[in-house]
Formats: C-alpha cells, sequence, structure tokens
C-alpha cells in the first residue's frame, strides 16, 4: 500500500469552502515567528483517495473485534456492545462534568451505586473512582499507604514487590518516595515465605502484591503472607488487574488485602488497549478510608453530592471524578450479568487458559505446571535450543495465522516467555484453532525454523529494526 505522500498531486483537493467574509490579516503582523504554511510538506489529495487511503490502513489494524487477541495481563477480551450503546445515552454523554448536583442525581446514583457493587465484589470498605487508569490507580494506593504512616508518625522507607508483580508496581513505589526490594519466588512460582520473613521489618510500609501473578498462579500462601506482613505492622497493597480470575470466588478483602486497584477497562467491560480511556478505582479497608481522594459523594436526605470535607485525604488524583464513560460501561456490565454472571466468566477465563496450557504443554516448556488461573506462561527454550528459533520468531510466525501473538520476554523469570491469556469470551473452536497454529509452528521449528525466522510472510511491513525504531524513531516524511 502506498503512503498518502506518494499519491499526492500538485493541486489536488479534497474539500472546496467559500471564501473567507471576514478581512484577511496577514499572520506576520501579529506574531514574529512564522506558522510555516509555505514549507510544510502536506500532501495533496482527492477526497475519494484519502477516504480510500484511510479506510484500508483502518483494515489493518487488528482488535479483539477481528480475531483471537491472547495477550497475556491485558485481558483483550470481546466486550458486549450493549454496555457501548448504553454509555452513548444522551444523558450520560451531554452533562457537563460541573452541572449543578441538581442536574446530576441520576449520574451520581450511578456513581455511588458502582462503588457499592465494587465494595461487595471485593470485600473492601470504601471505593474512589477517581484514578483514570490501572498505573493511576498504584500511584494512589500507594499514596495512600503514604499517608496513613506519615498519621502514625512512622517514617517506613521500602516497599516489597514480587519478582512475578507488574512491571509498573516498582515505578509506583518509587514515585512516593519508597525504596523497592525485590521479593522472590519459589519453585512453584508462590511468594518465598522465607524470604519474606527475612525482609519484612518495620521499616517497610507495605507489599504490592499481583494476585493471580503474572505467572497465572493464585498465591497458595496467602494467609502466611498476610500474617508476616500485618505482624510486622505493614500493609498489603493489592494489584487487582487480574480480578477475571477470581470474581464470585474469593474477595481481596477477605485474604487480607488492605488496598486494591482495579482496571474497569479490562475486567469490566470497557475496551482495552490503545492507549485509553481506562478506569483505575482503588478500594481500600475501613481503617484507610480517611486518606481516599476528595471529592467524594455523599447523600444526604435522599439526594447526592459531592463533598471536600475530608482533611485527612491525599486530596485530588485526577480532574472531575475519574473516567465517566467507562463506569457507565461497567456499571451496565455488572449489572447485567449480576453475582451469578461474573461468576461464570471467572470460571470460564480460567477453564479457557487451563484448557490451552494442557493442549500446548506437550509442544513448549511448561516452567510451572499447576492449575493456572486466568492466564498460562509458556518458554520458548525448547525451540531456541533445538533449532534456534526464539520467542520473537514464534510471535511473528503466529501473525500469519491471523491471531495478535501473545505477551513475551514477560515475565521476566521465564527465559523466552510466551504468556497466553485467552479470556471467557472466546469459544473452544477458536482455542482449538488457535492450539493448532501454536503447535504447527512447534512443528515447523524443527523441520524448517528458517521459514519461522523470517516470519511474518503475509504481512505488508515484515521485520523491522525494533531496537533502532524504539532509540531512534524518525518520522519525517523524504521525498
Amino acid at each position: 500500500m502506498e503512503l498518502i505522500f506518494e499519491i499526492s498531486k500538485t493541486g489536488r483537493r479534497a474539500a472546496d469552502v467559500p471564501k473567507c467574509d471576514i478581512p484577511e490579516i496577514a499572520i506576520d503582523s501579529l506574531i514574529e515567528k512564522k506558522y510555516l504554511r509555505d514549507d510544510l510538506d502536506l500532501p495533496e489529495v482527492s477526497e475519494i483517495d484519502l477516504v480510500r487511503h484511510y479506510t484500508n490502513l483502518s483494515r489493518r489494524n487488528f482488535g479483539v473485534d477481528l480475531g483471537f487477541y491472547p495477550l497475556g495481563s491485558c485481558t483483550m477480551k470481546y466486550n458486549p456492545k450493549v454496555n457501548e450503546t448504553v454509555a452513548t445515552f444522551t444523558q450520560f454523554t451531554s452533562l457537563h462534568p460541573y452541572a449543578p448536583d441538581a442536574f446530576a442525581q441520576g449520574n451520581l446514583r450511578l456513581l455511588d451505586e458502582t462503588q457499592k457493587h465494587l465494595c461487595d465484589i471485593f470485600g473492601m470498605a470504601h471505593f474512589t473512582l477517581q484514578p483514570a487508569a490501572g498505573a493511576h490507580g498504584e500511584l494512589t494506593g500507594i499514596m495512600i499507604i503514604k499517608k496513613y504512616f506519615e498519621q502514625k508518625g512512622e517514617n517506613r522507607r521500602f516497599v516489597l514487590i514480587p519478582d512475578t508483580a507488574h512491571g509498573t508496581n516498582p515505578a509506583s513505589g518509587a514515585l512516593c518516595g519508597f525504596e523497592t526490594l525485590t521479593l522472590r519466588s519459589n519453585k512453584e512460582g508462590d511468594v518465598d515465605v522465607l524470604h519474606l520473613e527475612s525482609l519484612m521489618t518495620e521499616d517497610v510500609a507495605a507489599l504490592m502484591l499481583t494476585n493471580p501473578n503474572t505467572l497465572g498462579l493464585f498465591e497458595k500462601n496467602m494467609e502466611k503472607v498476610a500474617q508476616i506482613v500485618h505482624g510486622k505492622g505493614g500493609l498489603i497493597y493489592g494489584d487487582g488487574a487480574n480480578a477475571n480470575a477470581f470474581l464470585g470466588k474469593t474477595r481481596p478483602g477477605d485474604l487480607g488485602f488492605d488496598v486494591i486497584q482495579l482496571n474497569l477497562h479490562k475486567t469490566f467491560s470497557t475496551p482495552h488497549g490503545g492507549g485509553g480511556p481506562g478506569s483505575g478505582p482503588v478500594g481500600v479497608s475501613s481503617v484507610l478510608a480517611d486518606f481516599l481522594p476528595v471529592p467524594r459523594i455523599t447523600k444526604k436526605g435522599g439526594i447526592y453530592g459531592w463533598s471536600y470535607d475530608f482533611p485527612l485525604s491525599i486530596g485530588r488524583v485526577r480532574a472531575f471524578y475519574g473516567n465517566f464513560n467507562v463506569v457507565v460501561k461497567a456499571y451496565a456490565y455488572i449489572r447485567s450479568l449480576g453475582a451469578e454472571g461474573l461468576t461464570r466468566a471467572s470460571e470460564m477465563a480460567v477453564l479457557n487458559a487451563n484448557y490451552i496450557k494442557e493442549k500446548l504443554k506437550s509442544y513448549y516448556d511448561l516452567p510451572y505446571d499447576r492449575v493456572c488461573m486466568h492466564e498460562c506462561v509458556f518458554s520458548g527454550k525448547r525451540q531456541v535450543a533445538e533449532s534456534g528459533v526464539h520467542t520473537s520468531d514464534i510471535a511473528k510466525r503466529l501473525i500469519d495465522f491471523g491471531y495478535h501473538p501473545p505477551t513475551i520476554y514477560f515475565p521476566l523469570i521465564v527465559p523466552e516467555a510466551l504468556m497466553i491469556e485467552p479470556t471467557e469470551t472466546e469459544s473452544k473452536e477458536t482455542l482449538d484453532a488457535f492450539c493448532e497454529a501454536m503447535m504447527e509452528i512447534s512443528r515447523e521449528a524443527k523441520e524448517n525454523p528458517q521459514r519461522v525466522k523470517d516470519a511474518p510472510l503475509t504481512t505488508p511491513v515484515r521485520r523491522l529494526d525494533e531496537v533502532l525504531a524504539a532509540r531512534k524513531p524518525d518520522v519525517v516524511w523524504k521525498k
């Protein structure tokens, strides 16, 4: 496909507008710096060429509506269109965020009920919907923890982060002024309890625990872990990005978590990926409620409103009250499925991941061969040893079969990692076809390794210099 600059012809226009009826003033007379209108190299194309060019480009985008998207740790699942429809209701989209409370009672009720539903689902005392997405929720949660210890007069310096945690956890801790210490996993993929005991002192503010972790495994020693952390006066922060693995089965608050951040845009329906928008609510236990962001929703005499009257709050962490449109979709998802439906969704997510694990474990190394949760992690070590085919080659070859590659080379504790999350929305037929493609690639790696190393073979662009593209991006068109 040609670049739009390559179909450009001098003098062509996509639209013709009437002559301006406002007196023209030379821009140079208003400001010293020119806008470089004559110097910009802009394409000149007809309207039909413009439409066809961008329509064809759009067809090359890959999304969940087009095919299977098994991106581990990201929950790229199909989302019911009814939730998208509800979010477009005029009553939601046309209300200004600063409208008087009297004009926003329905919307405020939706926010309040969403918070209460999340408290029930996750076993927390209070929730805020203000954070914009997952990492922002992490930061908010750690800010709350820091404020809690400041109010107690304790200057704790460290947070513990397992080597199976999400990659943004260390940044959230560091941004709040904590030093981060890495907590090892044991041979079964759980927290190394002995290592935790050696690190957990009264100088540690919190353990940031992703559960299920990025190996797709649920922490078997959770009660012991909570006992150790709480025994030293520390708190447990839960990364709830993988919540679709346990909805209706267990509640983090009941397991000893003091703070949890969620990803509504992953677990509760909003399409995930492409930079947003997202929503990263934070739930806390009762002892941390005073530190939640403001404003908060209040209800007096049946009337909803906003309140800033929380002197211990960490303050506002985002404009308005988060991404309202995302919350609407999550609310619709929760209400349409109900408790039974949410539980069923988690059961299907776990079933699908274990189905793939069992079908592929004779073709790819499985470092942790135990019942997984929402995702499973393989290793391409065998292919590297046998034929020099790396995980990146396997991922690129998968594109030729019409699938988006899974997450690769993460988590870091698994060499040549292939992290596959099928989610709860895919059918057995889709999973079987995907597994057949993975099996075929495994056979090709033995019989015709060069074919895998040359992949993808069917895409407009083949192998790019990824290191150079990351370090020296060049987006300037050169004739």
